[in-house]
C-alpha cells in the first residue's frame, strides 16, 4: 500500500476514535410529562398510547429512547439530526403550545402520513422493527386521530 493511503487511513482512524469522546446532550425530559403534552390534552386510550410510544415519540417528543448504538459516532450525529428534524415537524411534548389551527393541521397531516405509509419512516423501522404499524394499528390510530380532529373542529 502506498504511504499516502496509509496516512489517510491512519488519520481517519484517529479522527474516528476522537469523535467517540463527543457525546452531545440527549433528547430526554427524563419521563416528565408536562400539561402541554399531547397525552395530557387528549384522553389517549392505552392501546393508542402504546402505538404512539413505540412508533412516534422517539423522533417526535422530548423523550427519546436511545439504543446502545447511539453512543457510537457518527451514528449519533445522524440520529440527532433525525430527531431534531422530527421535532421541528411535530413535537407531542409541546402540543399545547401549538395554536388550535396548527393542532388541526398537524392532526390532518398525521392521519394522511400514517394512511400513506410515510410514518413511521422506513429508515427508522429498518432498525426498530416493533415500530412498524400493521393494518389494524394504522386503522386504530387513524380512526382515533380522526375522532380527536372532529371533536377539536367542532369545539372551535
Amino acid at each position: 500500500m502506498k504511504p499516502f493511503i496509509k496516512k489517510i487511513i491512519f488519520v481517519g482512524a484517529i479522527v474516528l476514535v476522537l469523535i467517540q469522546f463527543y457525546q452531545p446532550a440527549r433528547n430526554s425530559d427524563y419521563g416528565q410529562v408536562l400539561p402541554i403534552h399531547f397525552s395530557k390534552i387528549y384522553p389517549v386510550p392505552q392501546n393508542v398510547e402504546v402505538i404512539l410510544q413505540t412508533s412516534c415519540y422517539d423522533c417526535h417528543s422530548n423523550n427519546t429512547r436511545y439504543p446502545w448504538y447511539s453512543n457510537i459516532q457518527p451514528i449519533r450525529f445522524f440520529m440527532d439530526g433525525h430527531i431534531s428534524e422530527g421535532k421541528d415537524d411535530l413535537n407531542f411534548s409541546e402540543w399545547g403550545n401549538y395554536s388550535k389551527r396548527k393542532q388541526e393541521t398537524k392532526l390532518n397531516r398525521m392521519i394522511k402520513q400514517v394512511k400513506d405509509d410515510k410514518m413511521p419512516l422506513s429508515s427508522y423501522t429498518l432498525i426498530h422493527r416493533d415500530a412498524i404499524l400493521d393494518s389494524t394499528q394504522k386503522k386504530l390510530l387513524t380512526t382515533w386521530l380522526e375522532n380527536v380532529n372532529d371533536s377539536t373542529t367542532k369545539n372551535n
